[in-house]
């Protein structure tokens, strides 16, 4: 499941907040004028005043970052301020110093240059600059941070290890007496954390794998990855990704005890939006394309190698991931849960979906599964079909081009577009979102016709995350309208069909 609760409400009471307040300041008057028209020029003057003063207050009365923060907490806004931090803070930073950018809503990132030295046992990173010609050491700055993506969810960050970094002037015996390195690096680190909600796929990659691409694709390989709460598992499934993103062995911050030395550092990883990357962040203009032909990358030779194993024992069976001509019938894979949100006519749908002309698969990621599978499944598939959760993040192993529908069920709206459908749109999907009905809802058979569950969701949601996730992500169900759905499949039937009509024409 997507923790985003604590996100939408500060996205939603802020935005109300904000536009009810511009809103009224002139509004209002504009009334009070209408009922006293003598007095129009006056009023006229004094809103043009109070505009011209709002268009100026920030630039004379500077706010907070954290209030700008606030007042923008998604889209245009927060990329603004993303942007800004990007190109200006901490850009240039100064040898034997750090810098930390606190300007995202999102996530904290302090980069450090200089003589860089890890200690773990203190859960500290140390850099020394300009050799102090006195006994001891000087201390300069010192700072604290969680090195992971949700720094607005207070609750999760508090399960995040603390890093504190400290800038440090020292004489030469000093360093080399008390902070000898044992290992030393000519490449940089990116330091993060692999706690928090890790072990939702999700999460994995919104709020680690794409970020640590965003912060780590610069160096082009060249980057040690030093690792906060290491999980082995963790490294084990996605080391077909790292071994993409970095050529070096990751280090697990907590348990190595040595002291690694580097000259320059990152802790914590920046991050865009959900499941995206900004181009225009970007060094040469990456996109989420390219995080995705990451993937590409990862995932081939395990997939040749599966084909190779069926191959062996099926000589006869066709290989699964060559392209075949137009007679080949569309796949469409339907991306299948177990209880909550489950689809409770799946097996009328897969008939239909059969009957329309599709060929179907139906896929059941669960925890243990080989992600290399998932993605041969989806990579090779041209319509993909699920309702709102967390596996729909697999729509990132689509191709570009390729269908993708996803089930939305009552309550969840807001939810799915801003996490799947907005995200699989960037990726240059054709994204369809179903938006049930509630006679299609198992809540239909619990609460009564006229009912706010029903009938108007938004309000529960407005009362709280809990009743969000009791009500509409925990205890409902699915039985499509198959006649309302199918309108869907032949939509991207005919979509398919006329694609590759025409790839076979231009060959």
């Amino acid at each position: 499941m997507v923790h985003y609760q604590r996100y939408i409400q500060l996205r939603k009471g802020v935005t109300v907040a904000a536009y009810v307040d511009e809103e009224d300041a002139c509004v209002h008057l504009s009334g009070f004028n209408k009922r006293l028209k003598p007095k129009l020029v006056f009023f006229l003057l004094f809103c043009t005043l109070l505009s011209f003063c709002l268009i100026l207050a920030p630039h004379l009365l500077p706010l907070p970052t954290s209030t700008l923060s606030l007042l923008y907490p998604s889209g245009a806004g927060e990329q603004e301020s993303l942007s800004d931090s990007n190109t200006h803070v901490c850009s240039s930073v100064s040898n034997g110093t750090m810098c930390c950018d606190r300007s995202s809503i999102r996530s904290d990132v302090c980069v450090m240059k200089g003589d860089i030295r890890t200690h773990s046992s203190s859960f500290s990173v140390f850099v020394y600059g300009t050799k102090n010609s006195g006994a001891g050491e000087e201390e300069l700055r010192r700072e604290k941070i969680r090195p992971y993506t949700r720094k607005w969810e207070s609750s999760t960050m508090a399960t995040i290890g603390e890093l504190t970094l400290i800038a440090k002037k020292s004489n030469a015996s000093s360093t080399d007496d008390h902070h000898k390195c044992d290992v030393n690096h000519d490449v940089p680190a990116v330091f993060f954390s692999t706690g928090g909600y890790t072990g939702n796929v999700y999460h994995e990659f919104n709020d680690g794998l794409i970020p640590l691409y965003i912060t780590s694709q610069k160096y082009k390989k060249k980057v040690v990855f030093v690792i906060l709460e290491y999980h082995d598992w963790w490294i084990t499934k996605y080391a077909n990704i790292l071994t993409h993103l970095s050529d070096f062995e990751p280090i697990d911050f907590n348990g190595d005890k040595r002291t690694h030395c580097f000259s320059e550092s990152v802790v914590g990883l920046r991050i865009h939006d959900e499941l995206t990357v900004d181009s225009t962040l970007m060094e040469g203009r990456k996109t989420i394309r390219d995080f995705r032909n990451i993937l590409d990358k990862g995932y081939k030779p395990r997939i040749q190698g599966l084909v190779q194993e069926e191959q062996r024992e099926n000589p006869r069976s066709k290989n699964p991931i060559k392209l075949v001509g137009k007679l080949e019938k569309p796949k469409l894979v339907i991306v299948s849960r177990n209880g909550s949100r489950a689809i409770m006519n799946e097996n009328l749908l897969v008939k239909m979906a059969s009957k329309i002309g599709f060929s179907v698969t139906v896929l059941k990621p669960g925890r243990t599964s080989e992600l290399a599978k998932i993605y041969r499944e989806l990579n090779s598939s041209d319509v993909m079909v699920g309702v709102h959760g967390a596996a729909m993040t697999h729509f990132l192993f689509m191709k570009p081009g390729s269908v993708f529908i996803q089930v939305v069920p009552l309550g969840t709206t807001w939810a799915a577009e801003t996490y799947y459908g907005e995200p699989a749109k960037k990726l240059g999907l054709r994204y369809i979102g179903y938006e049930i009905l509630p006679r299609e809802s198992s809540l239909y058979e619990e609460y009564e016709s006229n009912d706010p569950v029903l009938r108007d969701p938004n309000s529960v949601n407005d009362r709280g995350w809990e009743f969000t996730k009791k009500i509409y992500l925990d205890r409902q169900k699915v039985r499509l309208n198959l006649v309302r759905f199918r309108k869907r499949l032949v939509r991207s039937y005919i979509y398919t069909m006329k694609k590759r009509n025409e790839m076979v024409r231009s060959q």
